[in-house]
């Protein structure tokens, strides 16, 4: 493992992606506790991507965290897909972490909603519920939840919006393996904004594979600029950032 810092970033490269999911997970699971000594309960936001697999299975092995003290939320979900449909995050994330453990609740955004109607509601329940930790990776854009570089605003004022997908974006739920092609990738979507992600006590970033190298080296060594969305992490708090050789193969 080598560890490096870049700006605010604490980060952590390791030989495969399976070692950097336990660590980023292992330690995931210690600022978990830390904070449940302080509060009753704590509400995590969790990204729906294949590249968080080796992380979100080695978090929820953990038996040790009090599950039932987490409101469990999502980031961003497709406009046009019903609540735990297979192409739908809210689904991902269902096969993957939200039924497998006994958590506080579950809050899960309606893709079948008038958008902005679900953005007043998803929103305002983040407004009651300050998020503590967020869980994120990087788009191969450089993106962060689906704040894409053509509609990322660091200064947002809402909490919750619709975005387009741009195509590159669209491309790489191919590229995952989540869609065919790249005609079966909805057009449009709700997301968090970048204030509401970065306006919380902890993030744990986790970005495997080489198809991530460019936005990683974008996000850590390039312009601090809507046109890499995650390069803002640099100046956030409290960041701690998991990736594997592959995706740090493009770093100088």
């Amino acid at each position: 493992m080598r560890h490096l810092k870049y700006g605010e970033i604490d980060l952590k490269i390791f030989e495969t992606r399976e070692e950097m999911g336990k660590v980023a997970a292992t330690e995931a699971a210690k600022r978990i506790k830390e904070l449940l000594k302080q509060k009753e309960e704590i509400n995590c936001v969790f990204a729906a991507a294949p590249s968080q697999n080796d992380f979100l299975k080695s978090l929820k092995e953990d038996k040790s965290i009090e599950w039932n003290k987490i409101n469990a939320y999502h980031m961003d979900e497709y406009i046009g897909f019903e609540i735990g449909s297979p192409h739908s995050f809210s689904g991902f994330l269902n096969n993957t972490i939200f039924n497998k453990v006994p958590f506080k609740s579950i809050n899960l955004i309606n893709g079948l909603a008038n958008p902005e109607e679900e953005c007043r509601r998803y929103g305002g329940l983040i407004k009651k519920n300050p998020i503590d930790i967020v869980f994120m990776g990087i788009g191969e854009n450089g993106h962060i939840a689906f704040n894409d570089p053509s509609v990322a605003d660091f200064n947002d004022k809402e909490i919750m919006k619709v975005v387009e997908l741009e195509e590159s974006c669209r491309m790489q739920q191919v590229h995952d393996g989540c869609f065919p092609d790249i005609d079966s990738v909805p057009k449009k979507a709700l997301t968090l904004t970048i204030p509401t992600l970065i306006h919380c006590d902890h993030i744990f970033c986790v970005v495997p594979t080489i198809n991530k190298a460019n936005a990683v080296a974008c996000a850590l060594e390039g312009e601090i600029t809507e046109k890499c969305p995650a390069s803002i992490l640099r100046i956030t708090k409290n960041v701690h950032m998991y990736i594997d050789e592959e995706a740090a193969s493009k770093l100088s």
